[in-house]
């Protein structure tokens, strides 16, 4: 049976009914079963379903054009054990696509045998020439008939029979495509219709060339094409997809007013304008038409501008984004210098991440595992998710094109650049997403996390960054858009980044300032000023409400930090009565209370030029890999400390934390450090946290040395 070396070639009719007498790599016909939000389940027999997972697509789950008992071919990957069946996807959608056919029928005497398929399935050999082709005919008297498959003149003047094109399918259950005459007709017909114009010395029919009369289509906006179905029209705009179904070419051209499907056909399975791709902007000229109830433009010729034509094009698409995003104005959520100093920087990330939304750009956002963090990531999402419920049908779009990732070290270093780098590069190669718009809350302000940003950089993609205390004036220039009192040099000790978070949010969205409200609050553990303190309890959320929704993120953000705990958080801070909240800070206050009480117990002392500092060690002191993490550790006891000592420091294996009433400058006292123990590998790593590094070794050196320098600051 040599065909069984083949079997990549031909497609099977399975004809068995059970998963296991499948075999895994052949292609085979099924029919469409229905969708979810993760595939397509495909019959491939009666009792026997697989799964199309959305991530073997070649295209985007929503913009796949098939219905329920459509025939389709899709190739078994992976029969597992449970029966469950993994399929993979095919590019060839029609019978005349494979070398051939067989049966697959394990238990019956025609298995292998040969089936005859229909030579003319799928698309006509009859061919849309999409480069410098019309689809309207403009050949004897002017009639559309031979472009919509009927007699052409030449035909009826002679005689002959109508023509056998015919409207049919590139890809089966998909777009339609109306016959054209190919190459090697239209030759003929004209060759015939020029023997006919000699013989008779008649003018009847006219040259096949358009006279310089014709006018070009009319420009059109995306957002008119309802009112012109049927119409010819041209419309300008940029590229923003393009990808290769099993019959035409799909690009989705994004002009001022919104974005449509325009669909080329060469042949089946080709590439239609190769030399076009994302990105660029172009001029397309075809006629509207409705496809399963969507609009979607029949590609007639479509041509790259350049120069002055194509930066008019993108300025017009730029300033009409710009307008649609930006708000039309920011209102603070309370009263607070800081916030009221930098409404212009609001409004231009706000505009950032509503752009990106209407771009349809996939949205990250980064920020610190703590408290503090999770309340200023929770204000945007809260913002975001309804933004972009409102410009995608789809059930899943919240999940598809938002992401928050918390970071348990609060800098954006390469370790969390490459990840987000590696994702965003498998979205796009896998499903032609657009590059994400990063948004770094609290994580980004300090050079610690140039490199990260350097790298998404390299990818061209765009960074916002969120800082509610001084930024590095390196970032400013590796930032598309900072956010930051500093850079308005105003007083901003009072702002937590939560605070400034919400403040973002409200930007972002004003429908939901009222869902914000509290947060700001939330976010101090204490110093909250008097104006977000009011604003919660105006909400209905006063200081113990407030003090356990923070406990209660707290406890949560320590377990699983990578997580984004999303249905979690919402329900915490914004659909919780109480109870949830009030459980969960019980669990946190035991945790916490054990530990400080075990700590302090075994805090060692130590007077230094007259300053009071107070030395743990939480390696032999505090319990590992168990809450509180060490920096939440260090703020416990220095905020419960009777004895108003001026510094604590609790060190591990290779880090130690300094805490102060008074300002540090860690990086100072790193450096100092260093210079008394060189062989310490002493490094300020995260500014944020006033968090040193060494290495474990020199620890005892290295814990003095930055002790000292840290008392010589005060």
């Amino acid at each position: 049976m040599d065909w069984i070396t083949h079997d990549e070639d031909v497609w099977f009719d399975f004809r068995g009914n059970s998963p296991k007498q499948l075999t895994p790599g052949r292609f085979y016909k099924g029919t469409v079963d229905g969708f979810a939000d993760f595939g397509v389940f495909v019959d491939l027999a009666p009792g026997v379903t697989g799964l199309l997972h959305r991530s073997e697509l070649d295209r985007r789950l929503e913009s796949l054009d098939w219905d329920s008992g459509d025939t389709v071919f899709v190739q078994v990957k992976n029969v597992r054990s449970n029966g469950n069946i993994d399929l993979g996807w095919s590019i060839r959608q029609s019978e005349s696509e494979f070398r051939g056919a067989r049966v697959h029928d394990p238990e019956g005497d025609a298995d292998g045998d040969a089936i005859e398929t229909d030579e003319n399935d799928g698309p006509d050999p009859v061919k849309k020439k999409p480069k410098g082709a019309s689809t309207k005919s403009r050949t004897g008297n002017g009639t559309e008939a031979a472009a919509k498959g009927g007699p052409s003149t030449a035909e009826n003047e002679t005689g002959n029979d109508e023509s056998e094109g015919s409207s049919g399918d590139a890809t089966e259950g998909a777009f339609e495509f109306d016959s054209e005459t190919a190459d090697d007709e239209t030759a003929d017909e004209d060759e015939a219709a020029g023997e006919e114009r000699d013989a008779a010395g008649s003018d009847d029919v006219e040259d096949e060339v358009p006279s310089e009369d014709d006018e070009e289509p009319e420009r059109v906006s995306v957002d008119s094409l309802g009112d012109r179905v049927g119409d010819l029209v041209r419309i300008e705009g940029e590229i923003v997809g393009a990808r290769q179904t099993g019959g035409p070419t799909i690009f989705e051209i994004r002009d001022e007013t919104g974005v449509v499907d325009c669909a080329a056909f060469v042949e089946a399975g080709v590439r239609a304008y190769p030399e076009i791709d994302e990105g660029d902007v172009v001029r397309l000229d075809g006629e509207v038409e409705l496809r399963r109830g969507e609009l979607q433009v029949e590609t007639e010729d479509l041509t790259e501008l350049t120069d002055d034509e194509a930066d008019a094009v993108a300025q017009r698409l730029e300033d009409a984004l710009s307008e649609k995003a930006r708000p039309e104005s920011v209102e603070p959520l309370a009263e607070d210098d800081a916030v009221d100093a930098i409404t212009e920087q609001l409004a231009d990330a706000a505009e950032a991440i509503r752009a990106a939304v209407l771009e349809s750009r996939p949205i990250v956002v980064r920020h610190a595992a703590t408290a503090d963090g999770y309340v200023a990531g929770a204000a945007i999402e809260r913002a975001v998710l309804p933004l972009i419920r409102e410009e995608h049908a789809r059930a899943d779009a919240e999940y598809h094109f938002f992401t928050r990732r918390p970071l348990d070290d609060p800098v954006y270093g390469m370790d969390a650049a490459t990840n987000d780098v590696t994702r965003m590069l498998q979205d796009n190669e896998r499903h032609d997403e657009k590059l994400p718009l990063v948004v770094l809350v609290g994580v980004g302000g300090t050079t610690d996390s140039l490199d990260g940003l350097g790298l998404l950089g390299v990818y061209g993609a765009s960074k916002v960054v969120i800082d509610a205390e001084a930024v590095d004036a390196e970032i400013e220039d590796e930032a598309s858009v900072l956010v930051s009192p500093s850079l308005a040099e105003v007083d901003a000790a009072d702002l937590s980044t939560g605070a400034l978070g919400a403040n973002v949010a409200g930007a972002v969205n004003a429908d939901v300032t009222d869902d914000l409200a509290h947060l700001p609050a939330v976010s101090y553990w204490e110093g909250a000023p008097q104006a977000y303190l009011d604003l919660a309890d105006g909400a209905g959320y006063d200081a113990d409400r407030t003090r356990e929704l923070r406990e209660a993120v707290a406890l949560e953000a320590y377990y699983q930090s990578y997580q984004d705990k999303r249905e979690l958080i919402t329900d915490l801070l914004f659909e919780d009565d109480g109870g949830l909240a009030g459980h969960v800070s019980e669990q946190y206050r035991i945790k916490l209370d054990d530990e400080v009480e075990t700590a302090e117990a075994n805090l060692e002392s130590r007077e230094i030029d007259g300053v009071d500092v107070a030395v743990l060690d939480a390696d032999s002191y505090s319990h590992q890999f168990d809450f509180p993490p060490t920096s939440l550790l260090a703020d416990a006891l220095h905020r419960q400390a009777e004895d108003e000592r001026s510094v604590t420091v609790v060190y591990s294996t290779d880090e130690l934390f300094v805490r102060s009433d008074a300002d540090v400058d860690v990086r100072a006292a790193a450096a100092d450090a260093r210079e008394a123990v060189p062989e310490g590998g002493i490094t300020a790593v995260g500014i944020r946290q006033n968090r040193v590094e060494f290495l474990s070794g020199a620890r005892e050196d290295v814990v003095d040395a930055v002790t000292e320098a840290v008392v010589d600051q005060l």
